[in-house]
Formats: C-alpha cells, structure tokens, sequence
C-alpha cells in the first residue's frame, strides 16, 4: 500500500443496524472513523424481504441506540416498509461518516501493526477493524438444483417477493426455518398448491396463557442469559430460529393445521434422481420435536406464572391436529404440477476479504462478545455475539458499547505507548 493511503482510527466493514450502532458509540466517545457499505445503509431490509415481511418480535424490542420504538403499536409487529422507516429515522439520527457503494475488498495486518483496508474506491489504513456485515452473506442452493429441469423457476428466499414472480402452478418450498415457514404461509394464504419441505426447525406459540411469548420469555430474563450461561454455550448459535409470525397482528404457525387446508408436507429434500425428488423419512420426527420445543416453552411459562402467583388464563398444552401416514419419500416431479421452488435454507458466511486468524473451520469467527484473539479485529451483529437480542434490534446496541469501549481502551494504550517511545 503507497504511503498516500490515508488513515483512520476505526474501519467499519457494513452498515446495517449493527455497523450504525457502533458508529453511535463511536461518535459519543469522539472517536474518528468510516463506514464502509458497499450498496446503501441498511439496504437488506428493503432490498431483501418479502412484500409482506414483518417483525415476529415485537416492536417494543426494537431499541436501537439513541432510537427505541416510539410508535403508535409497540406490541404490534412493524412490517417491511415500516421497518425500512424506523432505520431510515435511525440514519438520520447517527449521521454517520459513511462511504455507500464502497466494498472493503482485502483487509491486511501490516508489520506495524496497523491494517492496510483496500476498498473499490481507494487505500486506508486502521488501528481498528469492526466487521459488521453480518454472518448471511452466500444464499445456500443445493448441488441438485443444478439437475432440476430448466423449465423449474428457481429462486433463494432473499430473492422471492411475493407469489404474483413465480409462474402459474405449485410451488415447493424447501426449508421450514423463519423464512421457509412465512414463505409457505404467504403462498398458501395467496391460494397457491405449496409442497414444503421440512427441517428440523423448532417452533414456538406467538400468544400464550394472555400474552405474547416474548414478553413473558422477557419477564423470565431469557434474553439477558449469555452465551457462556446457556446450556449449550457456543453451540446455541448453531440453533435453527423457532418459527413464528407477526402477520396479521401476530399468530401461531402449525404446519399441520395447513396440510388439513391443503399444503402438502414432506421431510428434508435430499436429492433429484430419475425424474423424482427424493425426501428423507424424517417428517413426523420433525413435527413432533417442533411440538415439543413448543409445549416445553409454554412449560416454562406455566413454572414461572406458578412460582410467583401471576393471574393469567389456563391453557391446555398443544395437541395434534393431524399426524402424518405413510411416509412419501419419492415425489415423480412429472405429475406434481410443481413449476418453481423457492430455496430457504440459509446462508453460509463468507469473510475472505478479511485475513485475519480468527475463524473456525466452517468459517465462522471465533470470538466473546465481539472480541477476537487478534488485537484489532472485532465483530458485531451476529446470532448470539452475547445474548439471544444480538443480530436483533434489541441487544445489537449493547454489543456496539462494549466492543467501542475495548476499542477505546486499546487505542488509549496505543497512545501511551507511543508518547513512551517517543
């Protein structure tokens, strides 16, 4: 890197919630720094969702830093454009030092000790790097697609908007995580022949004995547990999020009660061979464990309003409204009248532009509370950085003061050190 590279203190690689909450705190403490964003601020929740995409947490967690929900509904649930709102107002408020359409291509230690940053527009150099662009990066597409006819409409859940894109006919829907399974509700709900299907992804009530789950879950402290106080520990960020919705003011999502209203359900899509695709046999084993999560959670509710004498209306625990028969493990697409599938099986995270020791052999960093081994290097945004709230809006403003106040801390000792050798 020539030597005209011009520095900064603080380079912050994405700017969605995550990247802005920490240039809040960063500009609260006074210290310099860029944003890089290589589209716009924010620009997933607009470019990204469906049509009628909305929260499944309620607006009440919404608390960015400096910005909580003041809206008219706060135990409603904010959909797409509403969001797009909020985050807009949120930009507005930070006002950050932010470079759009600008993409952090390589980030380098140097013998100094201070990172050469090459971006599409230009060289910088940092004390600090802050990766916040998040974990979902690559859409996850089977090797199989590659088999389907070319007359199959093809599309990865960040892509699908609503059911008007995809040509006339059934759709299979792969994948029953948060998106698999709002997906399917939506094209269900727009009078489509959905086949789904499913994985191992846990559900949840929205409403229980009164009130929203959320809310007693917050009363009983769960979103304040850690990574190091959960049971699993770092395992708990390999979870499948428990799906659930806001839609239409908030409900349940039982895939069961759809098959009685006509969707079809099977269990994971292993592969495409000889005209057919094939699922593995694994689809009452799913739904009865997606109940399960789902009876234990209200379980705990019921311990919790029990123990401190709450008032609250009894519930009876969920039972089945259909159980599945003979297992259909091989589905001739001929016939199906299936004429697209739409991808919701994730995404896998791609940090190469960052050439840093820091990540595990799926690729994932490795970190507490942001903070890598790599002095220097932190990371904000992703699933349980501390706390279930930590890709969210809830908790993501939290996370951004701690890693900022290490950040201080480190570049006050550079100082010292300086003026010592000096």
């Amino acid at each position: 890197m020539t030597s005209t590279a011009r520095h900064v203190p603080v380079v912050i690689v994405g700017g969605g919630q995550a990247g802005l909450s920490v240039s809040h705190h960063l500009k609260q403490r006074g210290i310099a720094h860029l944003v890089f964003e290589k589209e716009t601020a924010a620009h997933t929740w607009a470019s990204q969702r469906w049509d009628t995409f909305c929260l499944v947490t309620p607006n009440w967690q919404c608390d960015l830093p400096g910005h909580p929900y003041d809206g008219p509904d706060p135990d409603g649930f904010m959909k797409r454009d509403e969001i797009v709102a909020y985050l807009k107002a949120f930009v507005a408020k930070v006002d950050p030092p932010i470079r759009e359409g600008v993409a952090v291509t390589r980030v380098t230690r140097r013998e100094d000790g201070l990172f050469d940053v090459h971006t599409s527009e230009g060289d910088y150099t940092a004390d600090e790097i802050v990766v916040a662009s998040g974990g979902y990066h690559t859409p996850i597409v089977p090797r199989m697609a590659e088999r389907l006819p070319g007359s199959i409409t093809q599309i990865h859940s960040n892509r699908y908007r609503n059911p008007a894109q995809l040509p006339e006919g059934a759709v299979l829907v792969v994948g029953s995580g948060q998106s698999g399974a709002q997906i399917a509700e939506d094209l269900h709900l727009a009078g489509r022949t959905v086949h789904l299907a499913v994985g191992d992804a846990p559900r949840c009530a929205r409403f229980y004995r009164g009130r929203d789950v959320v809310t007693w879950l917050a009363d009983m402290g769960y979103y304040e547990m850690t990574v190091e106080n959960h049971p699993l520990r770092d395992g708990v960020r390999d979870n499948t999020n428990h799906y659930v919705t806001g839609r239409d003011g908030g409900r349940d999502i039982d895939l069961r009660r759809f098959v009685l209203e006509g969707m079809r359900l099977y269990g994971v899509l292993e592969d495409f061979c000889e005209g057919a695709l094939r699922f593995r046999d694994n689809l009452r084993r799913s739904l009865d464990s997606a109940d399960r999560t789902y009876n234990g959670i209200n379980a705990a509710i019921d311990k919790h309003i029990a123990e401190r004498g709450i008032e609250a209306p009894p519930q009876a625990p969920y039972s089945p409204v259909w159980e599945p028969g003979e297992p259909v493990t091989r589905l001739p697409l001929d016939g199906s009248g299936i004429t697209s599938v739409v991808w919701c099986i994730g995404f896998t995270p791609d940090f190469r532009w960052l050439d840093a020791s820091v990540f595990n052999g799926a690729g994932h960093p490795k970190h507490r509370r942001g903070i890598t081994s790599e002095p220097g290097v932190s990371f904000i945004g992703l699933p349980w950085l501390n706390t279930w709230g930590s890709g969210r809006f809830g908790a993501v403003g939290r996370d951004a003061e701690h890693v900022v106040g290490v950040i201080q801390k480190r570049l006050a000792a550079a100082r010292a050190a300086l003026k010592v050798a000096v």
